[in-house]
Parts: structure tokens; C-alpha cells; sequence
């Protein structure tokens, strides 16, 4: 089986063209490739398929061979690989995911993809969109404990549930520390499907650094739902503006929250690492 590993500010993936291959079991591949010691080494896989809505379909498995509904930062892979391999050349460019169909337009430097600005769509703040054990007027700065210290937590629906966690100096949050944390909120019992959990420090209103801890990944260099529920977050709460660049151990993303549509729009990088083959489809 032929793959090719891609990053988007260093969130990595595991691509196949399903449009000639074919995976029997997702998720017992997903946990195969993603093994860094046995494997490819990857934050998970996913799988490029033809599409009746769309110019393709991506069907995400993280780490542990769980399903997810959407990555922001492979999404935009999916469309450089789509595009670069002339499966369709359409720009803007939909590609269908769990989480609906979503619209990309693409920044093409010598024939290929270098960047992509995707429509992330409206965020969605309902308790059952995510879902969460919370009403609706506790999604909003909800206060939670890290570390022994007060945070406030916003809760935001963006394809995909995540907890933006405001008020915990990154400092504190070394990698043991992230990965205790972030797995307690994860798998607190108010998210019954589980959660991505962001730890957020605003710098002003157009800057914001974060560290995330993914649900079925664990900690990742960079997460572009993540990135746009941070900015939701910061808006509701007051702590940033509608457009801010997202810093993360990765890289930059630059999200904005347009009020004339109430659409997330995220623009960042895609880029190909190295194809090669797999022994079993």
C-alpha cells in the first residue's frame, strides 16, 4: 500500500489515496502507522476517497484507531495532495468530511499548493454540539481546576469538541504536566465523547499562544479546529479580537471569526514530507 506522510505546522498524518487503494481495517492501520518506534511515526491517518458532494473525502483515525470528524491542519493536506496530484485542480476546492463539506482557497506557488485558507464554517456552541454535560450560559468561562490554580474553560463546537482552557500560565504546563492535564480534562465525565483540550495565553487582541493535547493523540504541535475554537473562545470571553495569529509549538495559523458571514476562516501551510509503501493495505 503506497502512503505519503504530509504535515501542517507539524501536525503529521499518514495520507492514502483511496482512490486506488484500498484499507480493509482503518483503525488497526491508524494505530499501525502512527507507532513512532514500529511504525511510520504520525499524529494518525487519513484516508482520501472519492466524493458525490465534493472534489474528494477525508475520513480521519487518530493515534489509538479512534474515528475523528475533522483535522483543520490535515484538512488543508488533503487538498494540497488532491490538487498537486491533478485529482482535481478546481480552486476553491471542497472537500467533504464527518463534519460537513468545507471550502478551501488554495494558494498555488509553482504548480503546487503552498498554503490553503479553509472555511472552517460557524462555530457551534450548543452543550449538545459538542456534546457537554453543561447548559449553555456554563459553556463560557466555566470555571475548572489545573494544576491546583483556577482556569476558566469555553467550551466550542467546531466539527469537533474543544475545551479552551484561559488564565493557566504555559509556563507551568511541561510535558508531564500537559499530558496529566490535558488527559484528566479529555476524559472528564461532562464530555461523554470525550473532548481536545487547549490551554490558552492571550499576548493581546491579535495574538494568542497555546498548547493542545488532542482527544485520541494526546499532545500535538499544532491543531487547526483547535487554533479556530481558541479565537471563538477569546472573542466570547472577551480576551481577543475576531482575527488573531494563533502561535502553537508548530508554527503560526491565522484565524479570523467573520462577523458578515459568522464563519471561522484559517489559513496555514501544507506540506509533503516523503511518500513510501506500506507492507499490509
Amino acid at each position: 500500500m503506497k502512503f505519503t506522510k504530509m504535515h501542517g505546522l507539524g501536525n503529521c498524518y499518514i495520507y492514502v489515496n483511496c482512490f486506488e487503494e484500498q484499507v480493509a481495517d482503518a483503525s488497526a492501520l491508524a494505530r499501525a502507522v502512527s507507532d513512532r518506534n514500529t511504525g511510520v511515526g504520525s499524529d494518525g491517518l487519513i484516508l482520501i476517497y472519492p466524493s458525490r458532494t465534493a472534489d474528494a473525502r477525508m475520513e480521519m483515525y487518530n493515534v489509538d484507531g479512534s474515528r475523528g470528524q475533522m483535522c483543520g491542519n490535515a484538512i488543508r493536506c488533503v487538498a494540497k495532495y488532491v490538487y498537486d496530484r491533478g485529482i482535481s485542480r478546481r480552486n476553491p476546492m471542497r472537500i467533504e468530511t464527518d463534519a460537513g463539506v468545507l471550502t478551501l482557497d488554495l494558494t498555488v506557488r509553482e504548480g503546487k499548493v503552498a498554503l490553503a485558507c479553509v472555511d472552517m464554517g460557524a462555530p457551534r456552541l450548543r452543550p449538545e454540539d459538542l456534546p457537554v454535560a453543561l447548559s449553555p450560559e456554563q459553556m463560557v468561562n466555566h470555571p475548572v481546576e489545573v494544576l491546583g490554580r483556577e482556569g476558566r474553560m469555553t467550551c466550542v463546537s467546531m466539527g469537533n469538541p474543544h475545551a479552551v482552557v484561559h488564565g493557566i500560565p504555559l509556563s507551568l504546563l511541561g510535558p508531564a504536566e500537559l499530558a496529566a492535564e490535558g488527559r484528566r480534562l479529555e476524559t472528564h465525565p461532562m464530555f461523554p465523547e470525550r473532548t481536545n483540550v487547549h490551554f490558552a495565553e492571550v499576548q493581546g487582541p491579535g495574538e494568542v499562544t497555546v498548547l493542545t493535547w488532542e482527544r485520541g493523540s494526546g499532545a500535538t504541535a499544532a491543531c487547526g479546529t483547535g487554533a479556530s475554537a481558541v479565537l471563538v473562545a477569546g472573542v466570547l470571553t472577551g480576551r481577543n479580537g475576531r482575527k488573531a495569529t494563533i502561535h502553537m509549538p508548530g508554527g503560526d495559523l491565522l484565524i479570523e471569526w467573520r462577523e458578515a458571514d459568522n464563519h471561522v476562516y484559517m489559513t496555514g501551510p501544507a506540506v509533503e514530507i516523503f511518500s513510501g509503501e506500506w507492507p499490509e493495505g
